[in-house]
């Protein structure tokens, strides 16, 4: 059963009402539920779907494409000789197809796109030349290499440029969207349950889906992550191998941004994961922010230059906490470990990703849905004869002369959150701090992000708005 995905789901239907034919590229990271998305927005109806072989060379590429035309009615369809073959025996194939719009579903396209094949190529003849003179074709591609479809067909300056009528980028679920999976799939865990689940796995709807509703919430991570040969237990390298065809760069940047929480800039990005300064690592950056690992930003003041980058893929930083340790890796280990200090620190910082990801859900709560919104981080490096330094993993400057501060606080347990006379004073002290370096004229608000609120205590009167656990799950 599909969940969520509405608006995807319509806008891939209403190809099929459209008087002229279409190109659509869907993409996303791995697991994210592309092709499922796909195959049950068109009933499984297709003219021709083929999925790329993960390896593969271009004949073997080419003989399974040959053999999935056979079984798609092209039964004396002879042996391909190359890609421009290949795409003239599938024009061939849905000609001899009934009348209305065929639809052809190429997944994972970025296997197909084999070194010196010309596949690329011949797909921007098959659509140029051959589909856009008719005007019952759906074409939809897809691959879990974002920077592929980015790169090779969306930014593309060649004879694809322009091309595509349509273009889906699947991102994570939201926190509304894992509570509707967890009750379709019978699964009975509270807010805060899953919640954390969501601190672990982010959004993939892969890794939800692999929850046993006869386990707790414990038991299912330490089967899933911890047992050996656990669904999860290997995940991570697969996730960056199967985005990315020279993975190492790009892990070697995740890693560097794994051990600052408040991020790098790019020169700090070099001389952390020494990496040399070129085109290709701002192709790597541009990638992780594309596939939702990691979010850019600058401070006002700041030019495109000085931009911070930040880790904050939850999947990737539970691995890199509490799996990067062989001796993390006994079967119980979670189970064993969930009320320990490191992990207590780690709810804190997660919880804070848990917000960032959640930003629509936060202006909604604070009635500026509409207003035109620049969302970033702030940091306050403390000077000599200052006082210590500041952190701020969201700010929303809104056009209305507003600005946000929000400070993001997790406990466990159902009792709100209490501001310490200690706690208040560093909150107007960064709120002072963030005036005096921004040189701001908004009205600068602090707004604090709670699981169960904020009690009306003395410290509360500095607090402008709140947000609660409870927002964050709406639609």
């Amino acid at each position: 059963m599909l969940v969520g995905r509405e608006d995807e789901q319509k806008r891939l239907k209403s190809l099929l009402e459209t008087d002229k034919s279409e190109f659509v590229a869907v993409y996303g990271r791995r697991r994210i539920g592309k092709t499922f998305l796909i195959r049950e927005s068109f009933g499984y109806n297709f003219a021709f779907e083929h999925t790329g072989l993960r390896k593969g060379g271009t004949k073997k590429q080419l003989k399974a494409f040959r053999d999935k035309m056979a079984k798609c009615g092209y039964r004396d369809c002879p042996n391909l000789n190359d890609w421009a073959d290949a795409f003239s025996r599938l024009g061939e194939l849905l000609e001899r197809k009934p009348s209305g719009k065929k639809v052809v579903f190429l997944d994972e396209c970025p296997w197909l796109d084999t070194a010196r094949s010309g596949f690329l190529d011949e797909l921007d003849h098959f659509w140029n030349d051959w589909c856009t003179m008719r005007k019952d074709i759906v074409l939809v591609i897809c691959g879990s290499a974002a920077s592929w479809i980015v790169d090779k067909v969306i930014d593309n300056y060649g004879g694809l440029h322009n091309r595509l009528t349509r273009q889906i980028y699947l991102r994570p679920f939201s926190l509304h969207e894992c509570e509707e999976l967890v009750h379709a799939k019978g699964i009975v865990f509270n807010r805060r349950q899953i919640l954390e689940c969501y601190m672990i796995m982010g959004g993939v709807p892969y890794y939800w889906d692999l929850l046993d509703k006869g386990l707790g919430l414990a038991q299912n991570i330490d089967s899933l992550f911890f047992r050996k040969k656990g669904e999860l237990s290997e995940e991570y390298d697969h996730l960056y191998s199967s985005l990315f065809r020279h993975p190492a760069p790009f892990l070697k940047v995740i890693s560097a941004l794994g051990k600052r929480r408040y991020g790098l800039t790019r020169e700090e990005i070099i001389k952390v994961a020494k990496i040399p300064s070129s085109g290709n690592l701002t192709k790597v950056l541009a990638a992780l922010v594309q596939c939702d690992f990691i979010r850019a930003y600058t401070i006002p003041g700041k030019g495109s230059r000085d931009s911070i980058y930040q880790l904050v893929d939850n999947f990737t930083i539970f691995h890199q906490r509490f799996m990067g340790d062989d001796a993390n890796r006994m079967e119980n280990f979670w189970a064993s470990a969930e009320n320990s200090q490191p992990v207590r620190i780690w709810c804190g910082l997660a919880f804070e990703r848990v917000a960032l990801q959640h930003e629509s859900q936060i202006k909604r709560k604070l009635g500026i849905s509409g207003v035109v919104t620049r969302t970033y981080g702030w940091r306050h490096v403390a000077e000599d004869g200052d006082a210590n330094g500041a952190q701020v993993d969201l700010v929303l400057d809104r056009n209305d002369r507003i600005v946000n501060i929000c400070e993001v606080k997790y406990r466990r347990g159902e009792e709100q959150f209490v501001i310490s006379d200690e706690e208040g004073r560093n909150l107007v002290n960064k709120r002072e701090a963030y005036i005096r370096d921004t040189g701001t004229a908004s009205a600068v608000h602090l707004t604090m992000i709670t699981v169960n609120g904020v009690k009306h205590n003395a410290a509360w009167n500095d607090i402008q708005s709140e947000v609660t656990l409870d927002d964050l799950f709406k639609e």
